[in-house]
């Protein structure tokens, strides 16, 4: 599998999943637009140009619907095409727990505007590039879209919401040839390293209800399955949701 000439645009991809998802692509060969709120993602494109690979950098905040538009316009005009977006960002408060009726309008819009609202800012600027090249949009959710959470209900109801958006944009867009996809991968971010650095068992009780025994790792799991998504291989692939979880959900 290789996605050489292919150009791949990953919001939120400063830390964490979306820094392997990114690292993932490139390694493929796709030149990556690291689209990130802050300037973290210029840490994540020089590592990839470290690594012989291809990346640009684009300050894009995804609750901006004209500065989604511009990083697809940098895509184009950098490298002339954009095959793939994956929609990764999320609130920075999604992981601090909460109750849903202690929620403020804030709180929600924060989780609401990033992901769901993010997602369709995305979809709009990207439609037309995609549509030229038949290409693909991931969305990133989570095993707390399907299963719910009691301590992070904001995180998982929205999380649920974008399974549906990508069902419903994989029909929509079917007769364009662009395929939508949602990926619920179980990794390490930053947040869950930081909870473990507080609570060193938690990493152990984790991976006891993971089948395959472990937590994934952002590049070599998830990065993987994003890369086989986005090729060409998975062109016949669409309207699902891919469990990158080591098996984690089959437990539920």
């Amino acid at each position: 599998m290789t996605l050489t000439g292919m150009t791949t645009l990953v919001t939120g991809s400063g830390a964490g999943v979306g820094r392997g998802i990114a690292l993932a692509l490139a390694s493929q060969g796709a030149h990556v637009i690291v689209a990130t709120r802050t300037e973290t993602g210029l840490a994540v494109t020089a590592e990839i140009v470290s690594r012989g690979g291809a990346a640009t950098f684009a300050c894009c905040d995804v609750t901006d619907g004209a500065a989604v538009a511009d990083a697809v316009e940098l895509a184009v005009a950098t490298t002339g095409r954009l095959d793939a977006v994956v929609h990764n960002a999320t609130s920075n408060l999604s992981s601090q727990p909460h109750q849903l009726a202690d929620v403020d309008r804030e709180l929600w819009d924060s989780h609401f505007s990033v992901s769901v609202r993010g997602a369709y800012h995305c979809a709009v600027a990207a439609f037309a590039a995609l549509k030229e090249r038949g290409g693909t949009l991931l969305v990133m959710t989570s095993p707390a879209g399907i299963e719910g959470s009691a301590t992070l209900p904001l995180y998982a109801t929205m999380k649920g919401a974008l399974r549906g958006f990508a069902k419903s944009l994989a029909r929509e867009w079917a007769p364009y040839h662009i395929t939508v996809n949602a990926v619920s991968p179980l990794a390490f971010s930053p947040a869950m390293t930081a909870a473990i650095k507080a609570d060193p068992e938690m990493e152990d009780r984790l991976a006891r209800r993971i089948p395959l025994g472990r937590i994934g790792d952002p590049e070599r799991d998830v990065g993987s399955a994003v890369a086989f998504l986005v090729s060409p291989a998975a062109r016949y692939v669409t309207g699902q949701t891919l469990g990158v979880d080591g098996g984690h959900y089959t437990n539920l």
